[in-house]
């Protein structure tokens, strides 16, 4: 079978689901291939479900909130409940080791939608309980409601428990994409949402890894020689409170001790709306053990110092003696991995300088979280806030010298410093929500998708009401207070 489409994405990630839903909205013949059993990529498979508070979640992200909305104990808004940084002896029994986040129902998604201008957690209590809410949902709901909404458009045909297995490329042009279920598919635009670039990869696509020295973009958070170091992973895990209190038994040849660390670790805790909680332990493993293990050893040792952290919890925190773990990701949350390189790359000079500081005409998304580090051997020291929104050019969703392949996940052209901030899964679906509208704007015009203009693409998404300037438009703001 040879089937021609308007837009190929491949990955139903964040990115690849705006990229999907975006372009069959606007009338093109889609196809959505995700390798997976499921939409939502590390916002559900990997467990990360909760949208952290970002200027970057207009467009697409609040139209899917709306409708998960809903959906009753599907999603919420939370506000910060007890934290380790701001412990206070005088009224809690115990400094809790990580941070609690507690769905508050007096918060609206337009709280949501700011991060920047904090002096950082440990130093600016009353900013962070002010400002700072985030998103936490249900992840199979999400999921559902992600591909009704696809289905809905009767523009795009989602294929799930599909991989593909290769590309053929001529010309800086992507030409096929073999399946793995036998077909052979062609389209106008090809978009990668794979996590790793591996579409980008197989088409030949230039990709780094690791950190960039300091002077390869004039960074000067970055090291003074280039290296492999990576974020750490985390495998996350639910707790649900059971009928009797009472230690879980550790399971067989799991030691009764934190063997990979000099501390127990500290756990961000979201509330689910239902009373449930996540448990995002930080880092369950460095990111040059993952490397070292490979993905299936890594999830495995990862496994074990689940149960061992939990063990730790329940024995020192005893409040957590009421719960049990009741579900545990099937996906690693990786947050680093191959970067392609572009027609421009996002760095740390573009988010310091802000969006009052780049001159950049195709700004597509706009973001404020945090320059921030995952686990000792990234050798970055904490994390570094910003001082205002700073802009994503088009132009780093565009592999360097391809006509017709954009890319629209973490893996788009960033360096490492700048991905660290702009990997959050909000920004990843405005940035698909950008490539799907370029697709059709690029047909449209006749043109391939590396030549969108700038300006007619810029209008397209602020008529999706996406926000590309900050403050956020009077007309924006008011659509976003529509909940």
């Amino acid at each position: 079978m040879n089937e021609h489409y308007d837009l190929a994405v491949i990955g139903g990630g964040s990115g690849g689901y705006g990229a999907a839903l975006a372009g069959a909205r606007l009338g093109l013949s889609v196809i959505l291939i995700e390798k997976g059993e499921i939409l939502g990529g590390n916002a559900v498979r990997g467990g990360v479900n909760c949208w952290e508070m970002g200027v970057g979640g207009t467009g697409i992200p609040f139209d899917l909130y709306k409708r998960m909305k809903q959906i009753p104990e599907s999603i919420g808004i939370y506000s910060f409940g007890r934290h380790g940084s701001w412990y206070r002896r005088e009224e809690e029994r115990y400094r809790l080791l990580g941070g609690e986040q507690v769905i508050d129902p007096s918060m609206k998604y337009a709280d949501s939608l700011l991060r920047h201008g904090c002096e950082g957690m440990g130093k600016d209590e009353p900013f962070c309980r002010k400002h700072w809410h985030g998103v936490p949902f249900e992840p199979e709901i999400m999921a559902k409601v992600m591909l009704d909404m696809l289905n809905e458009t009767g523009r795009c045909r989602t294929l799930l428990n599909t991989a593909f297995t290769d590309v053929d490329t001529t010309e800086n042009r992507v030409r096929t994409i073999q399946l793995d279920n036998g077909e052979t598919i062609t389209a106008d635009t090809c978009i990668d949402g794979t996590a790793d670039a591996l579409v980008c990869k197989a088409a030949g696509v230039k990709t780094v890894f690791g950190q960039e020295s300091r002077e390869t973009y004039n960074e000067p958070g970055a090291p003074e020689q280039a290296n492999q170091h990576v974020n750490g992973v985390t495998l996350i895990f639910r707790i649900t409170k059971k009928e009797k209190p009472g230690l879980c038994p550790l399971p067989t040849g799991i030691p009764d001790e934190i063997w990979w660390s000099d501390h127990t670790p500290w756990v961000c805790m979201n509330h689910y709306p239902n009373g449930d909680r996540n448990m995002n332990m930080l880092p369950t493993l460095e990111g040059g053990e993952f490397m070292k293990l490979g993905y299936q050893k890594a999830r495995e040792e990862c496994l074990r110092r689940v149960y061992a952290y939990w063990h730790r919890a329940q024995t020192t925190m005893d409040e957590f003696q009421n719960y049990r773990i009741s579900w545990i990701a099937p996906a690693l949350g990786v947050r680093e991995s191959n970067r392609i390189i572009g027609e421009y790359v996002l760095t740390q000079s573009d988010l310091l300088a802000g969006l009052s500081g780049q001159t950049h005409s195709d700004v597509i998304t706009i973001a404020d979280h945090a320059m921030d580090t995952h686990g000792r051997d990234t050798g970055r020291q904490g994390c570094g806030e910003l001082a205002e929104p700073y802009g994503v050019p088009f132009r780093c969703l565009i592999p360097k010298g391809f006509r017709n392949l954009l890319i629209a996940c973490r893996a788009a052209s960033f360096s490492s410093i700048a991905a660290s901030s702009c990997r959050l899964s909000r920004t990843m679906m405005q940035l698909g929500q950008a490539a799907g509208t370029a697709a059709f704007v690029a047909k449209a015009n006749g043109l391939d998708v590396c030549e969108t203009p700038h300006e007619e693409l810029r209008q397209r998404l602020r008529e999706q009401h996406v926000a590309l300037d900050w403050p956020m438009p009077a007309e924006t703001a008011a659509w976003i207070h529509q909940e």
